[in-house]
């Protein structure tokens, strides 16, 4: 029996599916994470945002507009909703980066207390994860949005099951497959089994690297010179 055109395209080409239509709660759950993780953080560390609460409140601002105006699935029909998306990754990614540039000066010059400061570390580390795979589908193929069109473009980042066509036919990635390629750069400092194909993705995939190994780096360094 002759197979039916869709199933010969999955098999020929891997990466030319359109993506399926995705719910909003898991970025939101995401974004939320992200923002827990921002509270915790000690004050020497987000002295560099001002109040505390500034940065989360807007987050939390933006959030709420894109659940007023739609708390359901990603629809093609509401791309201009991707702009209050793209201003809350931003603003993860901006505190994120002063976090952390807080925390390395004060690991370099402060004498005392420098456990709190090492402990401070980890929700940086995990925000850092948290915020680039949000980026990483979010800019992927024009975006959760547009890629579920069938005229969307070749993609930024080559999963393994689009790589070998016929390993998961109607496979398209979610955003946990964006935020396990996010974790694994962070963890290994390089792509692993996902490889970026794009000028951008390479782009950011490297502020990633270099985020998390000067992250790591510093906080050994500092841990070792406490335990001695």
């Amino acid at each position: 029996m002759e197979e039916a055109p869709q199933q010969r395209r999955d098999d020929a080409v891997a990466w030319g599916i359109a993506s399926h239509q995705e719910h909003r709660w898991p970025a939101l759950l995401a974004v939320l994470a992200a923002i827990a993780l921002q509270l915790v953080l000690p004050d020497r560390v987000i002295q560099g945002l001002g109040y505390r609460a500034l940065i989360p409140g807007l987050e939390g601002l933006l959030i709420i507009v894109l659940l007023v105006v739609n708390p359901g699935q990603i629809s093609t029909a509401e791309k201009r909703l991707r702009v209050v998306g793209v201003s809350v990754i931003a603003l993860i990614t901006i505190a994120n980066f002063v976090s952390l540039l807080e925390l390395i000066n004060a690991l370099l010059w402060t004498k005392t207390g420098g456990r709190s400061l090492v402990y401070a570390s980890l929700p940086i580390w995990l925000t850092n994860v948290i915020v680039f795979g949000l980026w990483y589908w979010e800019l992927d193929r024009g975006g959760p949005a547009y890629r579920q069109l069938n005229e969307h473009r070749r993609p930024d980042f080559l999963f393994p099951q689009m790589a070998t066509p016929g390993s998961a036919p109607g496979w398209t990635p979610t955003l946990l497959d964006y935020i396990y390629t996010s974790f694994t750069n962070a963890t290994a400092f390089s792509p692993t089994d996902t490889m970026p194909m794009s000028a951008w993705a390479k782009i950011l995939m490297m502020v990633q690297s270099f985020a998390s190994l000067v992250t790591v780096g510093i906080v050994v360094s500092r841990a070792v010179n406490i335990l001695g």
